[in-house]
């Protein structure tokens, strides 16, 4: 089972989007609560890889009600992600959906959240990570605004660009909302109404 979720997931953090994961967690998209609902505990469409870090960050009384789950709906569709020097933005794209503003509170917390020594340091590893990532994704993308022939840039961008890869949703919002200056590349950004087949 382990090793099934790890290579559904791509060994990647289904919350902040790491890769390579050291702490990985089996984390219940709707919590069991140590038995109160049993059903949940070992449900295979429950079970989701995290990172030690996100799991502790979402064991918190507001997730209980949920979150998007992202093997059957597109979490692309409905958040923004966004990276400003040493901040983290993600909103709903509904404001009046809860579901939306609980997810997107969970994924900005994972960058932010330094209530305790050992939180200050992760969410900062994460947001050094996320920013490395993305600085990667713009040189990348300087080089095909003044090459656009290269194919081996395009090759490169195109993988930064996959959903495997690590913070592929912060890359792809970048790159989607910059239609006009890279219309080449939307196509390997779009988002799906469902996703029909799940991961697992």
């Amino acid at each position: 089972m382990i090793e099934r979720l790890k290579r559904d997931f791509h060994n990647k953090c289904y919350i902040c989007e790491m890769k390579g994961l050291q702490d990985p967690n089996v984390e219940h998209l709707l919590p069991h609560k140590n038995g109160k609902y049993p059903d949940r505990k070992f449900d295979w469409e429950n079970l989701f890889w995290s990172c030690g870090h996100c799991n502790g960050i979402k064991n918190n009384r507001k997730y209980d009600e949920g979150i998007i789950d992202c093997c059957r709906q597109d979490p692309e569709k409905y958040l923004r992600f966004g990276v400003q020097k040493n901040d983290v933005t993600v909103e709903g794209r509904d404001p009046g959906d809860e579901m939306q503003k609980r997810t997107a509170l969970l994924i900005e917390e994972t960058f932010s959240l330094k209530n305790t020594g050992m939180r200050t340091y992760s969410s900062d590893k994460r947001l050094k990570l996320l920013q490395k990532e993305m600085n990667v994704l713009y040189r990348q993308l300087e080089r095909i605004h003044n090459a656009p022939d290269s194919k081996v840039c395009m090759r490169t961008i195109r993988s930064l660009l996959r959903r495997e890869s690590a913070f592929a949703a912060f890359k792809r919002c970048y790159v989607r909302e910059h239609a006009a200056e890279y219309p080449e590349l939307q196509p390997y950004v779009k988002t799906v109404d469902s996703i029909s087949v799940s991961n697992k």
